[in-house]
């Protein structure tokens, strides 16, 4: 009995810890009127696609097999929750994903938070490095377009750590999916 609660306590614990980790931004057109769209499809020829600049190995075609089954049955579980049927034939919105690994790094440096100026009493220095930490940022965008034009973005950044276990970076994804479609325009009852 105790069991099972230490084993959703434990998942709960990390999906938290992913939608910490996870920051969303959307950008939509004002002008559109989204409470008339009630179907969606995958964008064509290509539902999604991965950039990867991280190394001069990543192979891009490799990572999108792996990412893109996540990816899609995560949008496909969302839709429902939008008001969003799929179609076949002519759709009010077509979807498109976008994965983007890229590194960066944060630094520190000595009297990097200190006024520039000796009123303070603080002689001049030079600023040297104190810390310095690489990391693997990966952005998951997932667009609606209309007509052509892109009428909704929302995009999901977050670190990577590499010592990720598989299981742990597909929750990851999935909760990145769920926050930004979270955020699309509800229709109004």
């Amino acid at each position: 009995m105790r069991t099972p609660i230490l084993i959703a306590a434990a998942v709960v614990a990390a999906v938290q810890i992913g939608a910490a980790a996870v920051k969303v931004q959307v950008d939509l057109d004002k002008a559109f009127d989204f409470s008339k769209v009630n179907s969606w499809a995958w964008g064509v020829p290509e539902a999604g696609w991965v950039m990867a600049a991280r190394t001069p190995t990543d192979d891009p075609e490799a990572i999108k097999r792996r990412v893109e089954p996540i990816v899609m049955s995560a949008v496909e579980a969302e839709m429902p929750g939008r008001g969003l049927t799929p179609a076949a034939y002519a759709p009010d919105v077509t979807v498109k994903w976008y994965l983007l690994l890229t590194m960066g790094d944060e630094a520190q440096t000595i009297g990097q938070f200190l006024p520039g100026s000796s009123a303070w009493g603080m002689p001049p220095f030079l600023a040297s490095t104190q810390s310095l930490k690489i990391i693997q940022k990966g952005s998951l965008a997932i667009d609606f377009s209309a007509n052509g034009a892109i009428v909704w973005r929302g995009v999901a950044a977050a670190e990577i750590k590499p010592d990720l276990s598989d299981d742990k970076r597909t929750a990851l994804v999935r909760e990145a999916v769920r926050e930004i479609l979270k955020r699309y325009p509800q229709k109004k009852k």
